[in-house]
């Protein structure tokens, strides 16, 4: 078993290719004995976003602090705390935090797919 703080799982920056002021951050993935998913946590600074991308497989979201957006199909759907979000694969997609405070969700994603 694992117990950890999300604040003490090692940071990695994300800059350019469409990405501003994203960090994120491995919880729990296959060097945890994970073998089915990772689960990552993501923090968006004031005016940040992820690219907008494509990519095969699923993840899940879960938004834990923060305003932001997500694109889906041609517009800009509002998340706040407590916002679930299920991304097909294969289906454009970005976020961007639309607040004054960092946006923080969870993602979740398969086997074979990028922990981080």
């Amino acid at each position: 078993m694992k117990v950890v703080h999300f604040e003490d799982a090692e940071t990695k920056n994300f800059e350019g290719a469409g990405a501003t002021g994203v960090v994120g951050r491995l919880l729990i993935g296959q060097a945890d004995g994970a073998p089915n998913f990772a689960m990552r946590l993501f923090e968006l600074a004031e005016g940040g976003a992820t690219p907008r991308h494509t990519h095969a497989w699923e993840h899940e979201v879960f938004v834990h602090a923060g305003k932001g957006a997500v694109w889906r199909n041609g517009e800009w759907i509002d998340v706040a705390p407590g916002t679930a979000v299920f991304v097909p694969g294969g289906e454009e997609h970005q976020f961007c935090n639309t607040g004054s405070e960092p946006l923080r969700f969870v993602c979740l994603v398969p086997r074979g797919s990028p922990e981080l």
